[in-house]
């Protein structure tokens, strides 16, 4: 389902090529302007010189080059001690932004030699920005036949080209992940049911020679699910909890577990929410979307780990057949719930698939949900909230993050929040009051991970998508790039602590 990305290539020889050409200047540094060409170099001095550009902050000059509808364009980075990665992003997009105002089809864009451009990491952010230039969910849009970015060419120095051929493959990789987890979360809710959800899960599972298994209600009710059951009570589409296992034949691997939350559409049920904002509530299936993004990625890359992914799946609709407040509900573990406020939802249908995927005694466990409004005004839109009661898995995933250029952050899990959750007349309650209401929300969902200590939550609700009334509205694929290098350097640490230690070789006498 995944849309066609931009085409991302290294420049094969010294100098880059494209119908608008892109190169970075720093105020207090001699631009390279010789990677542009020997026809791209001379232009390039020539406007530099008529207009005194000297690479000033956020100044740009732009000139034809060489006819046929090719332009070049300079963009001024400042001073090169005050760059940052944030603005190497910044200054990605401004080249994405030219090559869409000179509609070109391709882009060649020249990466100054700048520690903010460096490595492996960086080349994946870079590559994955590219190509993501022109994602579009334009599946219920007229065919458009106006002019789009079809191809990008990286135009690195040449020292970098063994560190960015990796980074660009990886970044290429994570881009279809991302793309995946966009067409998904943007599909609306009328066509975007728990039952196409899991019948996307099992098409692309089954591409990825991945073995799925997908619970609907009578197997649900076996297992005593009560959590999912009640979400999903009071809407016609019943729900459903997927499994899938990715390289389950790598028997060394760790296992891992990924768990998404997949709330279809979130009307708040009984405690309904607010009508503003409300169409914005299909995205609250984010978490589910960037765990079927992460397996595209990782099958995409061949990463050494086995994955097993759990999708709870339900709608939360106000019926007649609706969870109430005030009922109490019985969990798959055995814990009883007391339902305070009905719109607490995805910490119910989470309940489910944590215990499901504790009882598999994974290596470790990850989670995802746009849990809590309380996490966004912590962190705002543009973090995510990490609980986690292992500082080594939290330490890794902070670090994953900052390689991927999103931001993560680690908020508290005290005793004093799952105290806050406790029941009058049941083990727990499913809302607390409104302090600290991200803490307690993981706090609940500490409750149901069993014996694995290696667990974190991850409360994406800010970034996971762009709401509001803007032309950026959508989904965004936000943590499939920092799980991803996560994963791999899990998967490379597991590989060294198992490779046996090298034969010592006898001293000759």
């Amino acid at each position: 389902m995944a849309k066609r990305l931009v085409e991302v290539q290294l420049a094969k020889g010294r100098t880059v090529a494209g119908d608008k050409l892109v190169h970075g200047v720093f105020s207090d540094t001699e631009p390279e302007f010789a990677r542009l060409g020997a026809e791209g170099a001379r232009t390039a001095k020539s406007l530099a010189t008529a207009l005194r550009f000297r690479g000033e902050a956020e100044r740009t000059a732009e000139i034809p080059l060489g006819g046929k509808g090719r332009t070049l364009t300079l963009v001024g980075l400042g001073k090169s001690a005050e760059f940052t990665a944030e603005k190497a992003a910044a200054f990605v997009d401004r080249a994405i932004a030219a090559a869409r105002g000179a509609r070109a089809a391709s882009l060649g864009l020249v990466v100054p030699d700048h520690a903010a451009f460096f490595g492996a990491a960086a080349a994946e952010r870079l590559a994955r920005r590219l190509a993501l230039a022109d994602y579009r969910f334009d599946f219920y849009l007229p065919r458009q036949t106006s002019a789009r970015l079809k191809s990008a060419t990286i135009a690195a120095p040449a020292a970098w080209r063994r560190a960015y051929a990796e980074g660009a493959a990886r970044g290429a990789a994570v881009a279809e992940g991302v793309a995946l987890a966009r067409d998904l979360g943007n599909t609306p809710p009328n066509q975007a049911s728990p039952e196409w959800m899991a019948r996307q899960a099992r098409a692309h599972a089954r591409r990825w020679g991945a073995t799925i298994r997908v619970l609907a209600e009578p197997e649900l009710k076996r297992r005593g699910m009560g959590g999912i059951l009640a979400v999903g009570g009071g809407s016609r589409h019943p729900p459903r909890l997927v499994r899938i296992d990715l390289g389950s034949d790598r028997r060394g691997a760790p296992l891992i577990a990924l768990v998404g939350k997949g709330i279809t559409f979130d009307t708040g049920g009984i405690s309904i929410k607010p009508a503003a904002q409300m169409d914005e509530m299909k995205w609250d299936k984010m978490g589910a979307c960037a765990v079927l993004g992460i397996l595209e990625a990782v099958h995409r890359l061949d990463l050494p780990v086995r994955l097993r992914a759990y999708l709870p799946l339900a709608e939360n609709m106000p019926d007649g057949a609706a969870y109430r407040p005030g009922d109490i509900v019985r969990m798959g573990n055995g814990k009883t719930v007391e339902i305070t406020n009905t719109d607490a939802a995805g910490r119910m249908v989470l309940a489910a698939a944590l215990a499901w995927a504790a009882s598999d005694m994974p290596d470790a466990l990850v989670e995802y949900s746009t849990l809590t409004g309380a996490c966004v005004v912590a962190l705002g839109q543009t973090g995510a909230g990490l609980f986690s009661p292992s500082d080594d898995l939290a330490s890794a995933l902070l670090a994953a993050a900052g390689d991927a250029g999103e931001r993560l952050w680690r908020l508290p899990l005290w005793p004093e929040f799952l105290e806050e959750m406790r029941g009058t007349h049941s083990d727990l309650r499913n809302s607390a009051g409104r302090w600290g209401g991200a803490s307690s929300a993981a706090a609940f969902l500490s409750q149901f991970v069993g014996e694995v200590a290696d667990w974190a939550h991850l409360d994406i609700a800010g970034p996971a998508y762009i709401g509001g009334d803007g032309k950026k509205r959508g989904a965004t694929g936000y943590a499939i790039a920092l799980t991803v290098n996560w994963l791999r350097a899990r998967s490379s640490a597991g590989r060294s602590a198992a490779a046996p230690a090298p034969a010592r070789r006898r001293k000759r006498r």
